[in-house]
């Protein structure tokens, strides 16, 4: 879902840190500012939004309208391989789209309130990554180029010298490196990449990240003064107990968003 494209723009924020290169009286920091900015807005606008979302896999495709229901997301597919679902199938997944309406609108208030709170929860502990992690990275701006039909300022992310990661989730940042293209006129992030260089142990979870594991993010205007996710894709490498190796992957792309007119 959406939440794991906004965990890859959120690691990419600790990024966001001074360099005092110039560009038409802008420096790299100012410029970062406003994307930060820009992000934050983008950040708050999501929940408010519905769309349609196709999971790639080695194995073919899967589409689903992602869904706000009452204070938290819901999936309802609607497509295999880029077919529509055969209507038996397509009534079924009604049938579990109203069933989830009614048992949602059913909880008694403790249940919606802890339901509600796993979603906020998640989203909390993501964002977190942007106010805690500014130090992670040392930002260099390479000068400007265009990408998408856009005019894009282009930074180079690289670790910074003696940063200490606060927890385990950031850890890994000590060890990746990273590139931006943010629109000109918005300061909004068109496209950004990032890998993992050199190995990362993970405390407490046995577990180190290696060379290899990378992801990447497109951003394209929704409504005035949003964009949101376009594509997400991760590549990971790992090995857990530092002996078994475990790789993942996961490639998604967004469409149609629309801001949620239905009452559920």
């Amino acid at each position: 879902m959406r939440s794991r494209a906004w965990i890859a723009a959120l690691f990419v924020a600790p990024f966001l840190c001074c360099s005092i290169l110039h560009s038409e009286g802008l420096s790299a920091a100012d410029i970062i500012a406003r994307s930060a900015q820009a992000t934050q807005r983008d950040w708050e606008a999501d929940p408010h939004y519905d769309c349609l979302e196709q999971d790639r896999t080695k194995d073919g495709s899967k589409t689903y309208e992602d869904l706000m229901i009452d204070g938290s997301p819901y999936q309802e597919l609607v497509a295999v391989h880029g077919r529509p679902l055969p209507p038996a199938q397509q009534a079924e997944e009604k049938q579990k789209l109203q069933q989830t309406i009614a048992r949602r609108k059913s909880e008694t208030p403790p249940e919606r309130a802890q339901r509600v709170a796993k979603y906020q929860e998640n989203r909390k502990r993501d964002h977190a990554l942007m106010t805690d992690l500014t130090k992670a990275f040392n930002f260099t701006l390479r000068g400007k180029g265009r990408l998408d039909g856009r005019e894009v300022y282009v930074l180079d992310a690289r670790p910074r010298p003696g940063y200490k990661p606060d927890s385990a989730q950031t850890q890994v940042l000590t060890g990746m490196k990273g590139r931006l293209w943010i629109d000109t006129k918005t300061f909004q992030w068109v496209r950004v990449e990032a890998e993992v260089i050199h190995p990362v142990s993970i405390d407490g979870f046995l577990a180190r990240v290696e060379p290899g594991t990378r992801f990447e993010l497109e951003k394209m205007p929704v409504a005035d003064g949003v964009w949101l996710p376009k594509h997400f894709a991760m590549r990971s490498h790992a090995r857990v107990l530092f002996v078994f190796g475990r790789h993942g992957s996961d490639d998604e792309s967004y469409s149609q968003y629309r801001p949620q007119t239905q009452s559920f």
